[in-house]
């Protein structure tokens, strides 16, 4: 500001100096060119001109530089503001065209957030999972298919050993024992060879299973007699010798079938058959002399040489045990 007033006062030193050099030069020029007069003649003729600045000019120009000085300590600030208008202006205009620009945008494309949104995210994740699913699914696939083709081939080795081989064997079931029958009299495996026997292993004291299975294995001799005309020995085996006598055997049976052979003997006799013909049987609670055994609820077909063939379970019915036998009967005389 200082160096602008500065400027401005020396402008109109100079400008005071122009007017008078052209005042002076203005006045000297009006004067009428004449002979050499003497100085003393001259000094009382001068005539009275009019001065060449009027009388207020010196206040007009005074207000001429008033003028200037506010004109020109004006413009730099003018200048300055202008610059900063015209700034404001291009920024506005530059947002104006930059706000066209990006609502043309927005128009055209979709405006983004980042550079990574839950959208693409999720699909993201989603992707990965799928792949994840997708290889473990082969890979089960995979392994399915090795095992399935291992166990085709172990399959098929073994049926052609089967048919090139000799014979796979016989269970291990079935023995030879030492009992007492209903009747009081020893007999052992060998008295029951040369016939088809079916042999089941119970308690004269059992509520319900045995005397179930034994009315089953009853009905079914006599339906296999009259369908095939095969004779079976029904044998009723107890696991409950303590408790079992021949006596208490010999009423049991008798309830059930004429043709029933009950077989009792010692507690170690008796464990000796038991595992001879795998069967399992096991004391349960006692209280006095009233206990119940648990055991395996089986019947095994054993055939003229008292060797196993087949052992029926407790789902088969008199039909289906009768068909059994008869079947097995049936392969075994071809």
């Amino acid at each position: 500001m200082a160096t602008a007033i500065w400027r401005n006062a020396s402008r109109l030193r100079s400008f005071n100096r122009c007017l008078y050099a052209r005042s002076l030069s203005q006045f000297r020029s009006s004067i009428p060119s004449s002979t050499t007069t003497p100085h003393s003649l001259c000094a009382p003729s001068l005539p009275s001109f009019p001065p060449v600045i009027p009388v207020g000019a010196e206040f007009k120009s005074l207000g001429i530089y008033g003028r200037f000085l506010s004109n020109s300590t004006a413009t730099p600030t003018e200048n300055q503001e202008k610059p900063s208008s015209s700034s404001k202006t291009n920024s506005e205009e530059t947002q104006n065209t930059g706000g066209s620009q990006q609502s043309s945008g927005s128009e055209g494309k979709p405006v983004r957030g980042g550079p990574v949104s839950w959208l693409s995210f999720l699909l993201l994740l989603a992707t990965g999972i799928g792949i994840i699913f997708y290889y473990d699914n082969l890979k089960k696939r995979h392994i399915e298919g090795t095992l399935l083709c291992f166990a085709t081939a172990e399959i098929s080795n073994a049926s052609k050993s089967v048919k090139e081989g000799p014979s796979a064997g016989k269970a291990a079931i079935g023995g030879p024992f030492n009992l007492v029958n209903h009747d009081g009299k020893r007999v052992t495996e060998k008295d029951f060879k040369g016939k088809w026997a079916l042999v089941y292993f119970g308690f004269t004291h059992c509520p319900d299973i045995c005397p179930d299975e034994l009315l089953k294995l009853a009905a079914a001799i006599d339906k296999i007699k009259e369908k095939a005309g095969i004779d079976i020995v029904p044998v009723f085996i107890s696991v409950d010798p303590e408790r079992d006598t021949v006596e208490q055997v010999r009423k049991y049976v008798k309830e059930f079938h004429p043709k029933l052979v009950g077989l009792t003997g010692t507690p170690d006799e008796i464990k000796k058959v038991a595992r001879a013909y795998r069967v399992y049987y096991m004391k349960t609670a006692e209280e006095d002399s009233d206990y119940l055994v648990d055991h395996s609820i089986v019947m095994y077909l054993m055939d003229p040489n008292m060797e196993f063939v087949k052992f029926f379970g407790k789902n088969n019915d008199v039909n289906s045990l009768t068909d059994g036998v008869i079947k097995e009967i049936s392969q075994r005389k071809k």
